[in-house]
């Protein structure tokens, strides 16, 4: 098993607007994105993350190239942020 966590500053105003994107792929991403097995919506006082998980780390290397995490994902959520977003990859030993 493996994650992909992905750490967004994005402003208190505009989470609501992150929140709805994360919404509106979450499904698509688990019955899509081969190996994806949750994603779930961190809210922090300082950040956004969106924790993704996945059966094998090459699957999340693999949908970090994605159409749907570059081409919708990516595009809906950059007007948002205000620094790049922070990916790391774990693996569950």
């Amino acid at each position: 098993m493996a994650y992909l966590e992905i750490t967004l500053q994005i402003k208190e105003s505009d989470r609501a607007a992150a929140a709805n994107i994360y919404q509106k792929y979450k499904q698509s991403f688990l019955s899509e994105i081969a190996g994806a097995t949750s994603k779930e919506l961190l809210i922090r006082p300082d950040d956004v993350q969106v924790l993704h998980g996945f059966d094998t780390s090459d699957h999340a290397k693999a949908y970090l190239e994605s159409a749907m995490f570059n081409d919708d994902v990516v595009t809906g959520l950059k007007p948002l942020l205000v620094a790049a977003p922070e990916i790391r990859i774990y693996e569950v030993v």
